[in-house]
């Protein structure tokens, strides 16, 4: 008997329907042969520092800096109650412990996602548990029936994937180490009154640093007058088009005055083409998607989306089988996968009406393995889903044109270039024109992208053209753009490496130049972003990513300019990829780490009192919104819920307003939800959201568990 244990119930769902395995008990499935079993990622947690110390309870600065002799693992925690472990994760874990511990069962195999966070979840689980049988590891990029099969038979020994651990766990250790120590000096040393800490992360802050540059650029940005001289050219055929005066290929002039004279020399005078240059051009799709390309391309294109939102869509796609690992950094896919993907290729193009235009080809823009790191780039796979929720469908469909737009024909487009002299002497400059007709769509065609034309009249060199009037107009030069979810990622994903004057093709190479030095990882990016705007450090504008003043003052006050310096962040990242490919040793990399730490902590401590946030506590509304179900005391609002006002004397009744039951069902607690379920038992509920994106109504309510304090959500639709 083998024991597989899988990172989520929908991936052991997965294994068992590929072992055409059907019975269920509590926690894992079994029949076969096999046992599958599963985590709900991360089951277990470092210790807090009050673990190991319980005068850390309350933060002091000499306490600081705090480093354990030895990392322990304990329990994750309850999301509502950090002093007690999650129940979920606690029964889970003695499910799993139990079945390793079988007689029967001959060998583990951990089927976690094959990457840092995937191992370091399953070893984690193994070292805590301790079973006896020897350890294999499932190393695949899909969850289809073909793949998983494949995969069990060419398993690897889990040791062999040591290095990956070790970065893991590098990973781990070095952002606890980091952010306990300095989020809570940093607390201390510059926040004035109590609640949520002033967050430092070795991620968290270079990521600031970015968007707070670019606030600064524009701040400071003093826009410039600037003219252009254009004029109208006739043709001997009657046609028409406009060239732009350039003297030096400089076509911006300070002065407005000499562009007018020039523009009164020039009127109704002849003019000759001196050169025409006609250029065929090809364009090539761009390239497959790896995950920090598909957060851009989605948060670009449609309003409301941000990385965050891509990741957990792109994953649900594929837990659901239909499309490979999306957490990769690669654009290109594995020379083995050649046969895969013209499979998957095959079955795409049954429906589209441009099928007779796709040929399959191995390229090297496609399948190239020096390009690959880890995973290969994100693909569908051959199984079509029938069913998707409007937001998995737009994220497939990104996925399936960009795949198949490599196998289409390259789009070609013909640009012509004239250069015309004026026949006057006090005229130095030339008038230049470009036109550019799109000859063949190719694949275009997947997206329907509308190609720009312009379209010149047929001239030929040293034809003489009559001008038939000109325009000197003002402009004003631009400051530099806000940062997006887009640009920001393309900047995490190369450390800053990267300059918006470069093409794609420059990108590819940037980015190869550069891997494993950026900021966070594919899986790490959504988050970080995410947590700069929970903690109050940014904001949205639209689409665009701005500092809040908490951001500004904490770059311009914080001393440890290290933790902004997106050299030092990159070397880290480095560090941990090299340790994933046995390059650096763990412990060299943690003593760099905790020397860090060491030295930023009595930085601080030595630095002026300086305030960067001063924490104003919000009284609750003291309304009392109905009797508690349980004790009969007042049910009032909290900064986090409705709960009983008689709560120390240990009354448990509590309705949270990020209620996860809810939130998936995209609802949140409200004062008038609550006070209706406490007059009439239960609410209806409008706009709920079913798992396919339906909208629905339905009745509410919650009720005391039979077997604890909690209460649960039940939903009916009977009036």
């Amino acid at each position: 008997m083998k024991l597989i244990l899988a990172e989520k119930p929908s991936v052991a769902k997965n294994i068992a329907d590929a072992l055409h395995i059907k019975t269920k008990q509590d926690g894992y499935f079994q029949g076969n042969d096999y046992l599958i079993t599963w985590a709900f990622g991360h089951l277990l947690q470092l210790y807090d520092a009050k673990d190991y110390d319980r005068s850390m309870t309350k933060w002091k600065m000499e306490k600081f800096p705090f480093i354990p002799e030895k990392f322990l693992y304990k329990v994750k925690t309850d999301v509502r109650n950090r002093n007690r472990a999650d129940g979920g994760a606690q029964k889970q874990l003695q499910v799993i412990k139990r079945l390793m511990n079988r007689p029967d069962v001959e060998a583990i195999v951990s089927a976690c996602d094959y990457d840092r966070e995937g191992q370091l979840i399953g070893d984690s689980i193994i070292n805590y548990i301790k079973p006896q049988q020897p350890v294999y590891r499932l190393l695949i990029n899909e969850w289809t029936q073909a793949e998983v099969l494949h995969g069990l038979k060419n398993m690897q020994p889990n040791e062999k994937l040591r290095p990956l651990k070790d970065a893991g766990i590098s990973r781990q250790w070095a952002d606890w180490i980091i952010g306990i120590n300095l989020t809570s000096v940093a607390t201390l040393k510059y926040q004035q009154g109590s609640g949520k800490a002033l967050n430092i992360g070795r991620v968290l802050l270079p990521t600031l640093k970015i968007i707070y540059d670019r606030d600064k650029e524009i701040k400071s940005f003093i826009p410039e007058d600037y003219f252009k001289l254009t004029a109208t050219f006739s043709t001997n055929s009657g046609g028409t088009f406009q060239g732009v005066y350039q003297e030096k290929e400089q076509e911006k002039f300070k002065q407005k005055q000499p562009l007018e004279e020039i523009a009164g020399k020039i009127a109704k005078k002849q003019a000759t083409i001196i050169d025409k240059q006609v250029e065929k051009k090809k364009e090539f799709p761009p390239f497959l998607f790896n995950l920090s390309n598909l957060q851009g391309y989605m948060t670009n294109r449609y309003n409301g989306w941000t990385s965050d939102k891509v990741l957990k869509v792109a994953q649900s796609l594929y837990e659901k089988k239909w499309i490979t690992y999306p957490r990769t950094a690669s654009t290109a896919l594995d020379e083995s996968l050649v046969g895969k993907a013209a499979t998957v290729l095959k079955k795409l193009a049954e429906e589209v009406p441009y099928k007779e235009e796709i040929r399959f080809s191995k390229s090297k823009r496609v399948f190239n393995n020096a390009k690959v790191e880890s995973h290969s780039a994100i693909m569908p796979t051959y199984l079509k889903p029938k069913r998707l929720t409007k937001d998995q469908e737009l994220v497939y469909q990104a996925i399936k044109n960009r795949f198949i737009m490599q196998f289409m024909p390259i789009a070609e487009y013909e640009e012509t270039r004239l250069f015309v002299k004026i026949e006057e002497p006090e005229v130095p400059g030339l008038f230049y024109t470009k036109g550019r007709v799109q000859l063949k769509e190719g694949w275009k065609q997947v997206e329907g992208i509308q190609s720009k034309e312009t379209i010149l009249p047929y001239v030929e060199p040293k034809e003489t053209v009559a001008v038939q009037g000109s325009d000197v107009s003002s402009h004003v030069t631009k400051p530099p753009k806000p940062h997006t979810e887009k640009t920001l990622l393309r900047l995490m994903e190369t450390c800053g490496k990267v300059s918006k004057e470069i093409g794609q093709d420059q990108e590819e190479e940037v980015t190869e130049v550069l891997s494993g030095f950026s900021i966070g990882t594919p899986a790490t990016r959504a988050e970080t972003i995410k947590k700069l705007k929970d903690v109050g450090y940014i904001t949205t504008q639209r689409k665009n990513l701005v500092c809040t003043e908490l951001g500004n003052r904490l770059v311009e006050t914080f001393p440890i300019d290290r933790l902004f310096d997106l050299d030092f962040t990159g070397r880290l990242e480095k560090s941990l990829a090299d340790i994933e490919k046995g390059k650096v040793d763990k412990q060299r990399f943690l003593e760099t780490v905790f020397t860090f730490t060491k030295q930023s902590v009595g930085t601080i401590k030595q630095e002026a009192e300086v305030t960067i946030n001063k924490v104003v506590q919000q009284k609750a509304s003291k309304e009392t919104l109905g009797k508690c179900p349980v004790c009969g005391s007042k049910v009032v609002e909290g900064s986090k819920g409705f709960g009983c006002s008689n709560w120390k004397s240990g009354c448990k009744f509590v309705v949270w307003k990020n209620d996860k039951y809810l939130a998936a069902m995209r609802k949140r607690a409200t004062k008038t939800l609550v006070k209706g379920l406490l007059k009439n038992g239960r609410v209806y509920a409008k706009g709920l959201t079913s798992k396919k994106g339906k909208k629905f109504n339905a009745y509410l309510s919650y009720q005391k568990n039979a077997s604890n304090d909690y209460f649960s959500w039940k939903m009916d639709f009977t009036k």
